[in-house]
């Protein structure tokens, strides 16, 4: 009974927070003040256990890729749909599924995790599984440098009770050693369909080792690749993909997920499971997500770093037609954008967010033509709106997290955790 009251009060805030147009996680941070141990007795209900998710980039992909290939199986999954990859935002997902007496009924958690909180959670939660994504070059506002970002993976990973789940495409990952008994598998795409990507798969490099290291297979290796659809190769069998988005980037997400997966799932694992799952597989929001507007589609390219939005650039199709393009303050520094090969737009329609006319200095160095520059995002939004039909039926969003969360809102969707 300890935990009706605090279950209950959660509730009621996280129902309050959801009627003025979305989720918190101050009701998961209110659970734990009253609660401490409130993940810990929880998610120690799992049969199947606890995977984790870290990585600069495609955390909420994988995570949403991963559940879906359980689920394919039978399993019943909890997991963080709208990203919230803090304590209390797991915790505020949790009271979403969790009776009031602190029962949960799900076989396996699959969570996003911030990498800064990583070993700290592994630490309450025990995870069975955990998968690293990639180290690139994200947040050095906050981390400083990206080798502290893979020293926190790689001593999450060394807290894994199984299984650890590693990009053999990452120098930094790549290295990582089995300790106590865990078994290390590893994903990645040929040399062949790394080489046919514009520019690469957008990694940090560690210049402390060799460029010369010895290539090996992955265990899970996309070995074919073409827009939404790819081919992974795992444990013998070639497995088609249709991927949720386009471009190479959410393809060895698909190897990744495959990997977890199996790792997770032991001998319940079943190859044809997973083109299953993708075959049905929704965007994770604002990945590749198409929501309506003024008759057609905006599709949603979602960014937060160098990595993310050139990847995502080469991947869609040249020169679309209608784009609008907007960065906040929840991107402080966007000095990378003059890095950024900006090739597959010969335009942009409206630029917009608060760090509007920094981008449009950029686009301009680059020789990309500029129809509007207009930091406030709803009135952008309402100029693409106006700009008439497209051809394709597709009007671009690229757009990082935060002008994200604005934009389905004002196109009229604003509960994310419904996406999942």
């Amino acid at each position: 009974m300890r935990f009706f009251i605090p279950i209950l009060i959660g509730r009621i805030l996280r129902a309050l927070a959801r009627a003025r147009g979305g989720g918190s996680a101050y009701p998961g941070y209110i659970v734990l003040k009253l609660v401490p141990n409130f993940l810990q007795h929880v998610t120690k209900q799992f049969p199947n256990g606890v995977v984790f998710v870290l990585g600069s980039n495609g955390k909420s992909t994988t995570t949403h890729m991963i559940s879906d290939i359980v689920r394919a199986h039978g399993l019943r999954v909890f997991t963080n749909p709208s990203g919230a990859n803090l304590p209390q935002g797991i915790a505020s997902a949790l009271l979403s599924e969790v009776s009031l007496t602190g029962r949960l009924k799900a076989d396996i958690g699959i969570l996003e995790v911030d990498e800064a909180f990583a070993v700290e959670l592994a630490g309450i939660l025990s995870p069975s599984t955990v998968t690293m994504l990639n180290v690139q070059v994200d947040q050095l506002y906050r981390f400083f440098e990206t080798e502290r970002v893979a020293t926190m993976m790689l001593d999450t990973a060394a807290l894994s009770s199984a299984n650890v789940i590693t990009n053999h495409d990452d120098q930094f990952l790549d290295a990582y050693s089995a300790v106590d008994g865990q078994r290390v598998l590893r994903f990645g795409a040929s040399d062949e369909v790394i080489a046919a990507a514009p520019n690469g798969l957008q990694n940090a490099d560690d210049f402390a080792t060799s460029a010369e290291r010895a290539r090996t297979t992955a265990d899970a290796e996309v070995i074919a690749h073409t827009g939404d659809g790819a081919t992974i190769r795992f444990d013998g069998a070639d497995i088609p993909v249709r991927l949720p988005a386009r471009g190479l980037h959410y393809a060895v997400d698909a190897a990744a997920a495959t990997a977890t997966a199996s790792a997770a799932l032991g001998a319940q694992f079943r190859a044809d499971a997973v083109t299953t799952a993708f075959g049905t597989m929704k965007p994770a929001y604002g990945r590749g997500e198409r929501l309506p507007i003024a008759g057609e589609s905006a599709e949603f390219t979602m960014f937060k770093n160098a990595a993310s939005l050139q990847l995502n650039l080469d991947a869609l199709p040249d020169h679309p037609e209608q784009v609008l393009m907007a960065i906040d303050e929840g991107t402080p520094d966007i000095s990378w954008i003059y890095d950024i090969d900006f090739s597959k737009l010969d335009h942009v329609d409206v630029v917009s967010g608060d760090k509007a006319w920094q981008i449009a200095i950029a686009l301009e160095h680059a020789g990309v033509r500029i129809g509007r520059v207009e930091p406030d995002v709803e009135a952008a939004i309402k100029h693409m709106e106006q700009l008439g039909a497209t051809t394709s039926g597709t009007k671009n969003f690229i757009v990082n997290y935060e002008i994200m969360m604005i934009a389905r809102k004002a196109l009229g969707h604003p509960d994310m955790e419904k996406t999942a």
